[in-house]
């Protein structure tokens, strides 16, 4: 595990600030006024990303060409729209580690999660259960037990879930593990968060993806707080599909649309079935308008309509700055900063505050999630009136954020000692 020479002081958060090379990508963003008129503090980016300066643009552009060339502007716009969802195709398949041909912007995450389930859980008589961790966020839980229940079988005996040892509120990898070795054969689909939505747990992809595969199941991964917030190497690790959020992490704005991961072994198979829609048709001859669906290669062949050009020009602000910052270094600043969050928090009073999150920073991203003595709703209150925002989870928890590409050292020292002030009366 990795350590820093952290210091319990404004003056080291100061200089820490000064001395981060991503420290400018801060004034890229939109910052809510506090009640003093002053920028909050943002540690909920694990739930809406703040907006980026550039999407009012990239949006009024669209706007403006629309206004000028109407249809044509699928053509002759600035940004022609027919084309327009690859321009953030290589981006995105930067930001999760993946080849181009094996990412799209497309549809929202759950959306996206039942076209995957249609072609990746193909349930049988001796290999039908779905393999997800107990306390998946609630969408998750919906889709997989109405998907079993299409296909015939009750969710109660089809949805296997995967429960911490007693006492404990995390998985262990090897527990994960021992399920597969035992009911693998049982298995259809293993289907993780990569990043558990309320502890902030990190799944090990690469291990779980290897030890599905080797007893036959298919493996997909819900991404939502894992894209713009780890460094993934999806196609490398192997799994094959992946969906995620773009409203997170990923600041593209409030019902943003979401990305698929289809790895390309699956790139050209055509007994895989799916759902089928015009735009997912070969490019070459979409405009024939034929009666055949001949799909596109790679997961745009799993794309059923043309994208919203308003949405994407959101997003696309969003994702030039990661592009330009790199998930790198992204990832490496997140690691110093959250580490930063978990010392000062050490330091209050002892039993006011647990971190439920895992202390190895290879089994969590930037959240840290939290519960204190008291009545968290009003804590979550108090920390509002002080300009700080977070958020609550029921019964008990608090989610706090930094998320790297705008929050700052200074930041976390302003959270930290806000709680420490209410700590100590």
């Amino acid at each position: 595990m990795t350590t820093y020479p952290y210091e319990d002081s404004q003056d080291f958060a100061r200089k820490a600030d000064a001395q981060d090379a991503l420290g400018s990508y801060r004034e890229q963003f939109h910052f809510p006024p506090g009640p003093d008129g002053k920028p909050v503090v943002y540690l909920a980016g694990n739930s809406l990303g703040l907006q980026p300066k550039n999407a009012a643009r990239y949006v009024q552009e669209e706007m403006e060409d629309w206004a000028r060339f109407g249809v044509e502007g699928h053509h002759h716009g600035r940004h022609p729209w027919l084309h327009y969802h690859e321009l953030v195709t290589e981006q995105a398949a930067r930001l999760v580690g993946a080849k181009p041909q094996e990412v799209v912007v497309m549809n929202t995450l759950t959306v996206n999660l039942h076209l995957m389930m249609v072609s990746f859980y193909r349930p049988t008589k001796e290999r039908f259960k779905i393999l997800v961790e107990g306390g998946a966020f609630p969408s998750d839980q919906y889709a997989v037990a109405s998907q079993a229940r299409f296909h015939g079988y009750d969710p109660r005996e089809a949805v296997l879930e995967l429960k911490p040892r007693a006492g404990e509120e995390t998985l262990r990898t090897e527990d994960i593990l021992a399920t597969l070795e035992q009911h693998g054969h049982e298995v259809a689909l293993v289907l993780l968060g990569s990043v558990n939505y309320l502890t902030g747990q990190a799944f090990d992809i690469p291990a779980i993806t290897r030890a599905a595969h080797a007893k036959g199941c298919f493996v997909g991964f819900d991404l939502a707080h894992g894209a713009g917030n780890l460094k993934l190497s999806l196609h490398d690790d192997g799994p094959d599909f992946a969906v995620w959020c773009s409203y997170k992490y990923l600041n593209g704005g409030p019902g943003s649309l979401g990305g698929v991961f289809v790895h390309e072994r699956h790139a050209r198979s055509k007994d895989i079935p799916r759902f089928e829609g015009w735009w997912g048709h070969d490019k070459a001859t979409r405009f024939q308008m034929g009666p055949h669906f001949d799909a596109l290669p790679g997961a745009e062949g799993w794309q059923l309509s043309n994208p919203p050009i308003l949405q994407l020009a959101a997003l696309r602000a969003s994702f030039e700055l990661f592009d330009q910052a790199g998930m790198e270094a992204l990832r490496a600043k997140s690691e110093r900063l959250t580490g930063y969050l978990e010392f000062l928090l050490d330091k209050l009073p002892p039993g006011y505050v647990r971190i439920t999150t895992p202390r190895d920073v290879k089994q969590r991203g930037a959240q840290l999630s939290l519960r204190f003595q008291g009545d968290a709703p009003s804590m979550l209150k108090r920390l509002a009136d002080a300009g700080i925002i977070c958020d609550f989870r029921k019964p008990d928890i608090i989610r706090a954020a930094p998320a790297p590409l705008y929050c700052s050292f200074t930041d976390v020292y302003r959270f930290v000692k806000t709680l420490e002030g209410h700590a100590r009366g």
